[in-house]
Order: structure tokens, then sequence, then C-alpha cells
């Protein structure tokens, strides 16, 4: 990524953190903006949430994020309208890697034991 994308990613990030803390109700699962990784013509952000609840409320979030994505991109497009002509559109993703994480150290953990 070149300077200008990654810069135009962390503020996009900063301000949907707080769109998300602040402006949309917190019904069901922690939301937290893990990354967002812009296109070279800054026309696409991808954002990656990590999502603390069950299955299903991980499903329906995503889900949620999904249909509301045009009403998102209208309170982001509020916040930052004087730093750019164009507002990115928005791709909503569901970062897992906190998850796969926590599964190498348990297997790791188990192997450990193991060989005692």
């Amino acid at each position: 990524m070149s300077i200008r994308t990654e810069k135009v990613a962390s503020l996009l990030q900063r301000e949907l953190s707080a769109i998300f803390e602040k402006e949309l109700p917190r019904k069901g699962p922690i939301l937290t903006v893990v990354e967002v990784k812009v296109t070279a013509d800054l026309g696409i952000a991808r954002v990656y949430v990590s999502i603390i609840g069950s299955q299903k409320e991980r499903e329906n979030a995503i889900a949620r994020l999904q249909k509301e994505t045009k009403y998102i991109r209208k309170l982001l497009s509020s916040r930052i309208r004087h730093q750019f002509r164009r507002i990115p559109e928005l791709e909503f993703y569901e970062d897992r890697l906190f998850e796969k994480a926590d599964r190498i150290e348990q297997l790791l953990k188990q192997a450990l034991n193991g060989a005692k």
C-alpha cells in the first residue's frame, strides 16, 4: 500500500470505530474495527470487523452491517466530507484471526502437556 492509502485506511478505521461506538445501537455483540484495506484508486474500503458473541450473533451482525452499508457510509460522509471528494464504497468482512490464534495456543498447550 502507498502512504496515501495507508493514511486513508487509518482515518477510515478511526471514524468507523467512532461510528460503531457512538452512533449505532448497541444491541447484540461487541464490534471492533480491526483493519481497513483501501484499494489503490480509493474506491473501495474493505473493513475487517472482530465480533465478540455467539455464532448466530456474529452472523446477524455481519448481515446487519452489509444491509446498513449505505447508512454507515452516509454517517462516514458527514464526518469526513471535507477531507474526501468521494467516500469509498464499504465492504464488511468478519475478522476471525483472534479465534484462530486462540485455537493454535490451545493446541500448543496440549502438545506441551502431552510431551511431559
